[in-house]
């Protein structure tokens, strides 16, 4: 099938749970689907009505209008509507060299980009009831997503290796041990089995003292990057309002501005959790733990190595941020670990800031478009 789109037809990717993500590394992420078999029935009825399908293939325009006419034949016959809602994916992922083909559990298939996704069942079926104004209307969305050209992939930052004359330690850390209703110790780190979490520990959030030891490490972090860079130092805690999300119970705010314009500044605040949350640069806040639920099962190792990470990572000149992206005008970031041991990147929403702060982190961003510099190091 390869004459209609492009690469052997594959099946629909594995399903994703709604409003969760799954964070792979590079190396394993799966390649995108953007041809799915099993249309042959939907060709074989256009050939009956001697209507070329490599030509509807081609131009989802045409093809949204043919269906616009044969829809009432293809929604009572479930072979032939599948067929036609898959050929029809296909041919919108054919627009779009960033579209693919999405499935999540418990909902249907979905074909789009990040600013726009087209459940294509549904599509089918509204184009069999609605009015003429509604269908010129999805025609005009679909050619307005078609002619909008995506934005370059966002290039990984590379931080920069540079011997200095004092090396950051984490400060030691008490593993106390918890105990449960019945007596026995909890496993933090290793709770739950291959069944995944009981379901109602979600909604609980038992012996959230486990974390304290984070407000040593980001203070350790801090008293590092001042030894080593050059940078302004400010406590206060107003400096909460850095964040772009709403910090609760703030016991301290701790902003550090290097003295450059093209390194991100870092505002730590402890909270009362407790907790750290870091606003890194303009746009992008990123808390420790992230969640601190039962059934998340974090412990202050595993989110000590994750502040620590990308502090230091920041510092390095490992850290990257865009906006706005796409026609949603999305935020990015890209962080690549200062030692070499992987990267993460992020992208969503700016979410209700004000239109202020983004446009002057738009045109902050422009400045360093290529990633934030590294830090300034001390003059000894």
């Amino acid at each position: 099938m390869g004459e209609f789109f492009e690469g052997a037809p594959a099946q629909l990717p594995e399903p994703m749970a709604r409003g969760t993500a799954l964070y792979r590394p590079v190396e394993e992420q799966p390649q995108p689907v953007r041809h799915v078999g099993g249309y042959e029935p939907f060709i074989e009825f256009c050939r009956g009505l001697g209507v070329p399908p490599a030509e509807l293939a081609g131009d989802a325009i045409r093809l949204l209008r043919f269906l616009r006419q044969a829809a009432p034949d293809i929604v009572i016959d479930g072979a032939l509507k599948n067929a036609a809602a898959v050929f029809t994916g296909n041919t919108l992922a054919r627009m779009r060299p960033d579209a693919e083909w999405k499935a999540y559990e418990g909902g249907a298939p979905t074909v789009g980009t990040e600013e726009l996704q087209f459940e294509v069942n549904r599509l089918l079926d509204g184009l069999n009831i609605a009015d003429d104004a509604a269908v010129e209307g999805l025609i005009a969305k679909v050619s307005d997503w078609a002619r909008n050209e995506p934005d370059p992939p966002m290039m990984q930052p590379q931080p920069t290796s540079r011997r200095t004359d004092r090396s950051y330690v984490r400060p030691v850390l008490r593993m106390d041990t918890y105990d449960a209703e019945d007596g026995t110790a909890i496993p933090y780190g290793h709770r739950w089995g291959e069944d995944g979490p009981d379901p109602d520990s979600y909604s609980v959030t038992s012996h959230p003292e486990r974390f304290a030891g984070l407000h040593k490490v980001a203070r350790a972090l801090i008293d590092y990057l001042v030894a080593v860079y050059d940078v302004e130092v400010l406590e206060d805690k107003a400096l909460a309002a850095d964040m772009m999300i709403e910090a609760r119970d703030v016991i301290a705010a701790v902003r550090l501005t290097p003295r450059t314009s093209y390194a991100a500044p870092l505002t730590f605040i402890l909270t009362g959790f407790p907790g750290v949350v870091v606003h890194a640069g303009v746009l992008h806040d990123f808390p420790f733990p992230v969640c601190g639920c039962d059934a998340c099962d974090e412990t202050v190792l595993t989110q000590a190595d994750r502040l620590e990470r990308l502090v230091l990572s920041v510092a390095a000149g490992g850290y990257a941020e865009r906006y706005p992206v796409g026609g949603r005008r999305l935020r990015e970031y890209a962080l690549t670990a200062f030692d070499g041991s992987g990267a993460e990147s992020g992208k969503g929403e700016p979410g209700p800031i004000d239109e202020a702060r983004l446009r002057e982190a738009e045109l902050r961003l422009k400045g360093v478009e290529g990633g934030w510099s590294p830090w300034p190091l001390r003059s000894h």
